[in-house]
């Protein structure tokens, strides 16, 4: 909720006139506001409001239309919030951002919501089919969020970490808009090459980018600290990413923690990239003994590495795939590096496919005064638009819950649909945000999934002290699902180094599970993988 009055004060001293770009609304509501004739009627005005605004036009919700400040309840707002969508579309425009204010009695009571709409000429954003995703990992202080800051703002860095700074998540971002922005950091490419952000700490900086750029690059920025690696895996296991980047400092050289996050990208099968970091701070020669520790490490994963400098930009995009990994030296503070990334990324096909029908794990969720609920990740397949009928779960108890799509926002962009591969912010009627839990699921209404406690699976131990026998619970990560679990081995015992079959049960609560996704386990120092073979429904 906003606390700055201004663009309310601002647009109640203009006034509601005949030929201008305000609109007083006490309420809207769709039994009577979009009633036959009264829905052209409203559209017909808003688009006369956008005209005499040059392209955009300010609607005041919750006022009178004398202008004096009635609030009203959140629930009514979001209802004309709603209405206000449909006429826009109507017009052939679309609401750009809201900002709102909770007003009192005169008591100290609040009463309601008063609201500012920016409604802007133009249909809703209607994002490309190549806008790739790329989850970053690598060992803290390695530069990784430094190398990803520089690809977005092309700022080099000062050697102190300064383009770092451009992946922080501000609070306040989450409560003043509809964000999904798990991603931290996007730019784009048009005609004349790559769009950068200017300030990636303003959201409509983002958002132009999104506007304007005929191809995105997302980056879902995972952290690199040892303690933290719970956080690393749900970044890489719960997006639907199209590449990983594994950065390795050219000072430092692979560590434990790059060899444990090069196993997880390797273990979802996922096209991955290694970007030797901070070339400039070392020798030649050392730059060189890294480059053949990576080559070292990549071949006893059985991976065939490919040196970047060597064969070309256009060798490294034939080539990469589940067994060929492009190697780069990279540096942000010279640039060393960074327009061959740059080209990189401007070439890499996308990898995910848009069909199928609708899914998405949840990854977050929060609540946007006004707009209500909203459940955010990444959409794993089939396309959703605002106004489709969910469902989302599963509940503890096992159920879904019907939800309708209120509207879909990516970096602070409002679109109208979204596609497999989008990271996006889905504002839900009919839930309540704490209802909300990660690794629950939207689906269609009519899919008919069903809640999963136990299944099957072909797991490999990557690490272990001793061997696991039943009994054995380790953390599953699957999808955006972070859950406690007992296993139950075939045999009763697995080793370190075995491939074999068990039986995974949650321990708390069900999830949606299918045959064919992979997942990573991990307790304490115990790590491995594997892929679900059969499922047990309720």
């Amino acid at each position: 909720m906003s606390a700055d009055r201004a663009a309310l004060d601002e647009a109640l001293e203009l006034g509601e006139e005949e030929g201008g770009h305000v609109e007083f609304k006490e309420r809207l509501s769709r039994e009577v506001h979009l009633a036959s004739g009264r829905m052209e009627s409203l559209a017909a005005q808003l688009r006369h409001r956008v005209l005499s605004g040059d392209g955009e036009a300010t609607y005041v919700v919750g006022v009178t239309d004398d202008g004096g400040i009635a609030g009203i309840s959140p629930d009514a707002f979001s209802e004309s919030l709603d209405v206000l969508s449909l006429l826009a579309e109507e017009a052939g425009a679309h609401i750009e951002d809201v900002e709102t204010w909770g007003v009192g009695d005169g008591d100290g009571a609040e009463k309601g919501l008063v609201g500012v709409a920016t409604v802007r000429e133009g249909a809703i954003l209607e994002t490309d089919d190549e806008h790739i995703v790329v989850g970053t990992a690598g060992h803290v202080d390695h530069g990784k969020s430094t190398l990803v800051g520089s690809l977005v703002t092309g700022e080099r860095d000062d050697g102190n970490g300064a383009t770092r700074g451009f992946l922080d998540v501000q609070p306040h971002e989450i409560e003043r808009g509809l964000s999904a922005d798990l991603s931290y950091a996007v730019y784009g490419f048009d005609a004349n090459g790559p769009v950068h952000m200017d300030n990636p700490h303003r959201k409509s900086d983002r958002a132009r980018i999104v506007e304007s750029s005929d191809r995105l690059v997302s980056f879902v920025d995972t952290v690199g600290h040892e303690p933290w690696l719970r956080t690393t895996i749900r970044g890489l296991v719960g997006q639907k990413l199209d590449y990983g980047l594994l950065v390795v400092a050219a000072d430092d050289g692979p560590t434990r923690t790059t060899r444990e996050h090069l196993g997880i990208l390797l273990a979802t099968d996922l096209p991955t990239m290694v970007a030797i970091t901070k070339v400039d701070a070392v020798s030649e020669e050392r730059a060189e003994e890294v480059e053949r520790e990576v080559e070292r490490l990549l071949r006893d994963v059985g991976k065939t590495p490919l040196r970047v400098e060597r064969h070309g930009v256009e060798a490294a995009v034939d080539e990469i795939s589940e067994s060929v990994v492009p190697i780069l030296r990279t540096s942000a503070v010279t640039g060393e590096g960074l327009d061959d990334l740059d080209h990189l990324f401007e070439l890499l096909p996308k990898t995910t496919d848009a069909g199928g029908e609708f899914r998405m794990y949840v990854d977050r969720s929060y609540s946007v005064t006004g707009v209500g609920a909203v459940a955010s990740g990444t959409v794993n397949s089939g396309t959703v638009e605002a106004g489709d009928e969910l469902l989302l779960g599963p509940m503890a108890d096992g159920s879904f819950r019907e939800v309708e799509v209120r509207s879909i926002e990516m970096h602070y962009h409002r679109v109208d649909r979204a596609q497999a591969g989008r990271i996006v912010g889905i504002a839900l009627k009919g839930v309540k945000e704490e209802e909300i839990e990660r690794g629950m699921v939207l689906v269609p209404r009519d899919a008919e999934p069903q809640p999963v406690r136990s299944f099957e699976a072909e797991v490999m131990v990557l690490n272990h002290p001793t061997r696991i026998g039943t009994g054995y619970e380790p953390v599953v990560h699957l999808e955006t699902v972070s859950e406690a679990a007992v296993f139950e081995p075939e045999g009763g015992r697995l080793l370190p180094g075995d491939t074999g079959t068990t039986t995974v049960r949650f321990k708390f609560r069900p999830y949606l599970v299918e045959p064919g996704q992979k997942f990573v386990f991990r307790e304490g120092r115990s790590k491995g993988v594997g892929t679900v073979v059969d499922v047990h429904t309720e």
